[in-house]
């Protein structure tokens, strides 16, 4: 998908709301769905976390963290975590919109926000939480048949999403995450997903 089609698409339509119940005392949390643009298509770039880490060892995952109090509001804390864990000047992030509030497990309420990048310097892992940086095609997760899901009663969701990608998999609030932005871009193919014990 190209940048100029992204940017349509995605103002174009209404923003899907999602409705779940919250947890009381969340704590605010940002990521950054950041999109670069290679040979006229767009990339998502995601992290795999270090596999010693206390919390989400080895996953995969968008730059992002939660909230500290120096931080002038959620954009801030995103573009903050984006730069410590993968080098990303905020300078080089141009802001196209944000996604709906998205509660995780370990009790934060998490704000996405998706931007088109434009690095002037190599990306660069941050040692002690980013094993590796890597992108996959936005046109790939953006195809909801490319979701699995998995019907499972857990937290607050009916189903835990699975998007495959080569050797990797992306799964949890990431896959959770990319599967909104899919419905937000491709309203139309909203009921599609490869269902796994339905």
């Amino acid at each position: 998908m190209t940048r100029d089609e992204f940017i349509r698409r995605f103002h174009f339509h209404q923003r899907p709301l999602v409705t779940r119940p919250l947890l009381k005392r969340m704590r605010p949390a940002a990521v950054l769905i950041a999109l670069l643009e290679q040979d006229g298509e767009l990339q998502v770039i995601l992290t795999q976390r270090q596999a010693g880490l206390r919390h989400h060892a080895g996953q995969i995952s968008f730059p992002g963290g939660s909230q500290e109090p120096d931080d002038h509001d959620l954009l801030h804390t995103a573009l903050r975590e984006a730069q410590e864990e993968i080098g990303l000047n905020p300078a080089d992030v141009q802001l196209i919109g944000q996604l709906q509030d998205y509660p995780v497990i370990s009790n934060f309420i998490v704000r996405p926000f998706v931007a088109l990048v434009t690095p002037r310097a190599p990306l660069r892992p941050q040692q002690s939480e980013v094993a590796e940086i890597f992108t996959v095609p936005l046109k790939h997760v953006l195809h909801q048949r490319h979701h699995y899901a998995y019907k499972l009663q857990r937290f607050i969701y009916d189903r835990v999403y699975f998007i495959p990608y080569q050797q990797r998999n992306i799964w949890g609030a990431t896959a959770g995450m990319l599967r909104e932005l899919a419905d937000h871009i491709h309203p139309e193919y909203c009921r599609f997903y490869q269902p796994l014990n339905e």
